[in-house]
């Protein structure tokens, strides 16, 4: 929602007699400061409307109001921006002016620098429009009914001319036009859904093909079993697996051309009852390797981490279990410390982004290339920072620890649930809790939850039930000091944009574990306990992950149900 400042928003709201100043008062103590909560909180009252509201807001920023209609869109002017721009920024370019203009609908008409951008891009002169961010919904839908109709006649009419073609062996009908047009639409419809992986499986009279979206499995089409054979060796050609092994698993790496992006794809293949299922993880490229505030980090824990990550010797560590994000904030660290006069050196498995500049190692066991023996030759190529992808073992830990106290920044992920559980899960690693003190900068954990949809979000006042869950959680968590629950949370219905699901993306909940002098000390203390440093840890200003997520409901990012699942995980 744009924001009005609040002594404006104070001053028009008086003026035009919806409530007194001492009301305004108490609904911004509410809030806690946030405009964009105080308007939610205002309309949610009934005091005023949404629309009177963006009608202000559209006065305020000195442009016209437009209420987006799907049927009255240029659809060749909206195509201009692909769907990813225009789902991120919450505009699209609906109408062209005689002059050569671009009638621009924005949620954020205030945002200059997306105009300047598109100026800039299409050589034409931008009219911003306010928007209300519940019309993008429909509109939005739009590009996605026309991909799924393009993909869906793509696949029928290339099946159709395979079969056509008759039975060759699986080499050759792998380089037939009509079997590439399936793999690579497959590929290129799943990248444009925001899919982490695409599952091609083998039932007993058909393929079954379903995509990872925001974490869940979801059907997207089935094809004919005649075709498999072809399907799969397609994939074995574009990965260098091996054709004529069909009884062992094999794994490989893709690199596809999807418009002006190299997107790199890791090749499972496992052998099962009805055939080969063929596994792919999209692993995207270091244009879309994300940024601390995309992460969905708050501006303190985004402090203390570059605090950390910028000093040049110690351990920092992100925790979480598998699928949490953990190489995510990785990359996206050694982006932000990437630098001409710094020698980055990292041991991946599997390497996910291909970064410029930085020496990245691929994890090969049966070369005998392991975590701990890539990092004894690394810690030889003269580093200044040192990323492993996780640390496993005893060995690996060791090395780590020993590269950290030799002058090396070192960047790795650790399976544990919270940051303080990181301190215990080394020491079971026989690694000694005076040199665990002497290293760890900072530890964050984290997860992640699913973005509600901005089209269908509405806003409710939270029940009591509700409340007492929140509170036990807490309680369950350890977390003894008084948390403000607010009285507004967020749910969404479900619509086109976001495929009826209410969510739309994910982001994470962080909690952060600094290292300071006193949790040093405490960590080589014979009475040490996990209890005892989590209240050390909040006493230094650490805050859990559970408060980070209820602030992100709390401001409509995510849903109160959704953090109560992934927390309860």
């Amino acid at each position: 929602m744009l924001q009005i400042p609040k002594e404006e928003l104070k001053s028009i709201l008086v003026k035009d007699g919806l409530l007194s100043p001492e009301k305004f008062d108490s609904f911004l103590k509410k809030a806690g400061n946030e405009t964009a909560s105080l308007a939610r909180l205002i309309i949610t009252d009934g005091i005023m409307s949404e629309e009177y509201y963006n009608t202000l807001s559209a006065k305020y920023y000195g442009v016209p109001l437009v209420e987006l209609d799907p049927a009255t869109i240029d659809k060749k002017v909206m195509q201009l921006i692909d769907e990813r721009f225009a789902q991120q920024r919450y505009i699209i370019p609906f109408r062209k002016q005689k002059d050569g203009s671009i009638d621009l609908a924005m949620e954020d008409p205030s945002d200059l620098a997306t105009i300047q951008f598109l100026e800039r891009k299409f050589n034409a002169r931008i009219n911003p429009y306010l928007a209300p961010k519940k019309s993008f919904g429909p509109v939005l839908a739009l590009y996605g009914k026309q991909q799924v109709e393009s993909f869906k006649k793509i696949i029928e009419k290339n099946i159709q001319a395979s079969l056509k073609l008759g039975a060759k062996d699986e080499e050759e009908a792998a380089e037939e036009i009509p079997i590439i047009a399936i793999t690579d639409n497959l590929v290129s419809y799943a990248f444009a859904l925001g899919a982490s992986d695409i599952h091609i499986e083998a039932l007993e009279k058909e393929i079954l093909v379903r995509f990872r979206i925001d974490g869940v499995l979801k059907e997207i089409i089935r094809m004919q079993k005649e075709i498999h054979p072809a399907i799969v060796a397609r994939f074995k050609i574009l990965g260098r697996a091996k054709l004529d092994e069909h009884q062992k698993p094999q794994d490989g790496r893709i690199r596809y051309k999807i418009g002006d992006e190299n997107v790199d794809l890791r090749l499972s293949i496992l052998p099962t009852l009805y055939g080969e299922k063929v596994e792919l993880r999209i692993l995207g490229s270091a244009g879309h390797i994300l940024n601390f505030e995309d992460l969905g980090m708050y501006s303190e824990t985004v402090e203390v981490l570059e605090r950390n990550v910028t000093k040049s010797f110690g351990i920092v560590l992100i925790t979480g279990p598998t699928g949490s994000g953990k190489s995510t904030t990785l990359y996206a660290i050694l982006n932000m410390v990437n630098r001409p006069e710094v020698n980055i050196v990292t041991v991946e498995d599997p390497i996910e982004y291909n970064m410029q500049y930085i020496n990245q190692t691929q994890l090969n066991p049966t070369a005998g290339v392991t975590f701990a023996t890539a990092l004894r030759s690394i810690l030889r190529q003269d580093p200044n920072i040192i990323m492993v992808g996780e640390i496993r073992d005893n060995e690996t830990a060791e090395i780590s620890v020993h590269a950290a106290l030799t002058g090396h920044l070192v960047l790795s992920s650790l399976h544990t649930n919270d940051a303080p559980t990181a301190i215990p899960r080394l020491s079971d690693m026989d690694i000694p809790p005076f040199l665990i003190s002497a290293v760890i900068n900072a530890i964050m954990a984290q997860r992640l939850v699913r973005r509600l949809c901005a089209t269908c979000m509405y806003s409710y006042k939270i029940s009591e039930e509700s409340r007492k869950e929140i509170k036990d959680q807490v309680k369950a968590l350890g977390v003894e000091d008084e948390i403000n629950i607010p009285e507004i949370f967020f749910r969404a219905k479900g619509c086109e944009a976001c495929n009826n699901s209410g969510y739309k993306g994910r982001m994470g909940i962080f909690e952060i574990l600094e290292a300071n002098e006193e949790i040093r000390e405490y960590i080589v203390d014979k009475t040490f306990t996990l209890n005892e440093l989590r209240k050390l840890a909040r006493k230094s200003g650490m805050k859990s992950m559970f408060e980070d997520g209820l602030k992100k409901a709390r401001e409509g990012k995510t849903s109160l149900e959704e953090l109560m699942r992934v927390i309860r995980e």
